[in-house]
Order: structure tokens, then C-alpha cells, then sequence
């Protein structure tokens, strides 16, 4: 919990808003410069990380902000901005958008469009904004949209084709908030990531960002995670009258309006995961990497398991970071992170326990699985602890591992053995890491 709560702290929102505004992480540099030619300054701060990240640019830039507005979900931390906010403050929904998301949008969009020439609209942009801004694009209403995003959710979209879709269903998405803003108005954007690979172009569905996804991709991704015939019949109207030429596309690479914006990655998964390899070492562990936390997570966790079966070395220490998927085909609770903690904890057991020309001498081994955002799926655990040991306490209690596993249900599996990692929401967010101690 050491080691996690390094990696948190080291993408802390205000933390990476300091260095940003004063242009002392890489990528930065023309920060400062862009902030004191500007007239003044409209701060729009969307996601969880929206409280404290705004709360550092009022703290650092007073009353050079004009107007600020900030959109954020309704269980971040109280004393993410340690201090009252100057700037308007909307709760909206997270993980799947409800009124109060379109009521947000609506409010951002305004924002941008009051802009006058020779000001600068800031976005401080991170993980949950797609959620927390809607605004339904022609026909499609929120309903559609909701339904939508929840069965690519089940059918275990990642985040990218998930945006590809919202980004095409939306009149905020894929460069249309800044599409928005008049010319002569300069645009930044400083973006806590929670996107492996850092693409701004989903980070948020890219509200500032040119896309290179089409219509056509967005039916592409409905069809090929079975969902098109059983998508709202306004929702496959809009995507083909798009793919058609009837609407007009998404911000594309090559715009006149991209000479305006400046879009700066803040912090990210690798920030947080070389922290964490830091405390590691100051702990006295040797640290290794592994493959990243990509895929699904029931292959994910078993490859993590056989990754450290292979380790003869002591006190090592693994470290990686990333965002698994999960295709749901049960009616349990968890999240991906729940998910992978159990796989790899019934992969771990399977590699101790097989015929004796196949067991492998298992280190004694401690794993967690976390989001950083200390939210795992739609449940109050950041994630779960796995051991070397978990399964045999499992069959202890009388709790069958597998049958947790194909129902989904980790949540339940994790809590009877008092192995969830409950933290609460730490109002920044980076996707996930992976913490793993072996001992001989």
C-alpha cells in the first residue's frame, strides 16, 4: 500500500498542474509563455481530477482567470482542492452520462463560445470527462447514448473504440468543443491521462484534439462487437446518414482550428508507475517490469502469474501499469482489476499445485491489482490483493474461485476474504497499476 500510494501521490492534480503551469515537465516548456500573452484566462476543468486541478491554476494564476468552470463526478474527495473554488462548480454523472452530464456540456460549450480574441480558454482535462460531458448529436437522444455505451462496455470495448463511437454521437467530442471557440482565441490543454499510449484523441473523446476515426469506425466497432443490429434505431440512423456525407465529421488532422490549441500531457500511467518503482527500491526490493496491463483481464492476470512463477530471485519486486478489459458474461460484481486479481490468483494456485513433473517451487507472493482513481467497475474497492496463498483460503471458507471468476463476481470472492482494497475515490486518475512483492 506503500508503493501504491507513492504512485498516486506522484500524479497528484494539483502536483502535475504546478509543473505544467511553470513549464517544469517535459512537453511543458511553452506553458508559461502561452498563460502571459493571453488577455486573460476561461478555465475549464473537466474530469476527476477537475477539483484539484483547478484549484492549482486559481492558486497560481488569480485573477488572471476570467471565468472558471469546473465538472467533475459526485464522489470526488471533498478536499480534492483543499481550498473553495472561485470557479463554478457542476457535479455530473460517472461512469454513464444522466441529464446532469448534458447540462455540463451545454455549460462548457458556452464557456468556450464567450471566448473573445487575444483570451485563452484552458481545459485541464482527465480520466471520466467522456461520461461527465454529453451532448447528443441530430436525433440521438441520452437514452440511446447510455444504452449504447453500456453494452460496449459488457461486450468488453476498450476505451478507445468506446470513444470512437461517443465521439461520433456527440456535438463535444473529437475536437468540437474547440471547434467552438471563435478565431483569434487560443486554446490549451493540459490532460491527466488515463489512456495507455497517452492519445489525445481519446483521452476524454479528444474535445481539443483532431480525430482520425470516421463514422465509418464507429459502425465498424458495433459491428464487430456484435452490438449494431441491437443498437438504437436513431443511433444506426446518425452513423450511416454520417458515414454517408450527410453530417459533418469530427475535428480532422489538418484543421485550421488545431493552429490554436496546445494540447500538454501532464501525467500518465508511466509517471505513476515509476514512482511506484521508486518507493520500491527505497524499500530494498530489486524492480523488474512486466508486460503491460492490456487485453483481457483473465488472460492478463494468469500471464502476470506465470511471469512471476519464472522469478528465482528474492525480495523483487514487479511493477507495471496499464487498463485490462472485461468481457462481462456474468450477473457477479467487480471491475477489471478485481477481475485480473482473481485470475492471477487461481493461476498462481494451478502452477503450485499441478503433477509433480510440472510444479514449479511458487515464492511467496503478494500482488494487488488497483485503479488509481481508487474506483474499480461500479463497485467501492480500487481493486484486490492476490497471494500465493488466496485460493487455499478460499477452499478454507468454502468459496469456489472459479465459479467467482466466470460469474464475474471477484467482488464477492475478495470480500469474503477480506483481500478488497478500499480506499475511496483519490480524485486523480491514471488507469491501473500492478504491485507485486516476491519473497523466498
Amino acid at each position: 500500500m506503500r508503493i501504491y500510494a507513492a504512485a498516486v501521490a506522484a500524479v497528484s492534480p494539483r502536483g502535475v498542474m504546478a509543473q505544467a503551469l511553470t513549464g517544469t515537465i517535459p512537453g511543458a516548456e511553452p506553458v508559461p509563455a502561452i498563460v502571459s500573452k493571453a488577455r486573460g484566462v476561461r478555465l475549464l476543468a473537466i474530469g476527476k481530477a477537475a477539483l484539484g486541478m483547478a484549484a492549482e491554476a486559481e492558486h497560481l494564476l488569480g485573477e488572471r482567470i476570467i471565468e472558471g468552470l469546473v465538472i467533475a463526478p459526485a464522489d470526488t474527495p471533498t478536499d480534492a482542492g483543499a481550498a473553495p473554488l472561485r470557479s463554478r462548480v457542476m457535479v455530473a454523472a460517472h461512469p454513464l452520462p444522466d441529464e446532469s452530464s448534458i447540462a455540463a456540456a451545454r455549460a462548457a460549450l458556452e464557456l468556450a463560445a464567450r471566448a473573445q480574441p487575444g483570451e485563452l480558454v484552458m481545459l485541464a482535462l482527465s480520466g471520466g470527462a467522456s461520461a461527465l460531458i454529453a451532448a447528443p448529436a441530430g436525433a440521438v437522444t441520452l437514452d440511446d447514448k447510455v444504452t449504447i455505451s453500456a453494452g460496449l462496455m459488457r461486450a468488453g470495448a476498450n476505451i478507445r473504440e468506446l470513444n470512437t463511437v461517443r465521439k461520433h454521437l456527440s456535438a463535444i467530442k473529437g475536437g468540437r468543443l474547440l471547434a467552438a471557440t471563435a478565431e483569434g482565441v487560443e486554446v490549451l490543454s493540459l490532460v491527466l491521462s488515463d489512456v495507455p499510449g497517452n492519445d489525445l484523441a481519446t483521452i476524454g473523446s479528444g474535445p481539443t484534439a483532431a480525430d482520425p476515426t470516421t463514422y465509418i469506425d464507429a459502425v465498424g466497432v458495433l459491428k464487430r462487437r456484435r452490438l449494431w443490429g441491437r443498437a438504437p434505431e436513431a443511433i444506426r440512423d446518425h452513423l450511416e446518414r454520417g458515414a454517408a456525407g450527410e453530417f459533418s465529421e469530427t475535428v480532422k488532422p489538418g484543421d485550421a482550428a488545431l493552429t490554436r490549441v496546445t494540447n500538454v500531457i501532464v501525467g500518465d500511467n508511466r509517471m505513476a508507475v515509476n514512482a511506484a518503482a521508486q518507493a520500491a527500491a527505497a524499500l530494498g526490493y530489486q524492480v523488474e517490469g512486466a508486460r503491460e496491463l492490456d487485453g483481457e483481464a483473465d488472460e492478463l492476470g494468469s500471464a502476470l502469474a506465470r511471469h512471476l512463477s519464472e522469478i528465482s530471485a528474492d525480495r523483487v519486486c514487479v511493477v507495471t501499469g496499464g487498463e485490462p478489459v472485461v468481457t462481462v458474461k456474468g450477473d457477479g460484481r467487480g471491475g477489471r482489476a478485481q477481475q485480473s486479481a482473481l485470475s492471477f490468483a487461481i493461476e498462481m494456485a494451478s502452477l503450485a499445485g499441478g503433477p509433480p513433473n510440472t510444479k514449479k517451487v511458487i515464492a511467496k507472493v503478494m500482488a494487488m491489482f488497483a485503479g488509481t482513481d481508487g474506483i474499480d467497475g461500479p463497485t467501492d474497492a480500487a481493486g484486490a490483493i492476490a497471494t500465493s496463498e488466496t485460493i487455499a483460503r478460499a477452499a478454507e471458507a468454502h468459496i469456489d474461485p472459479d465459479t467467482a471468476l466466470s460469474r464475474n463476481d471477484a467482488y464477492e470472492f475478495f470480500k469474503a476474504l477480506g483481500d478488497l482494497i478500499i480506499i475511496g475515490p483519490t480524485g486523480t486518475n491514471v488507469a491501473d497499476i500492478f504491485v507485486a512483492l516476491v519473497n523466498y
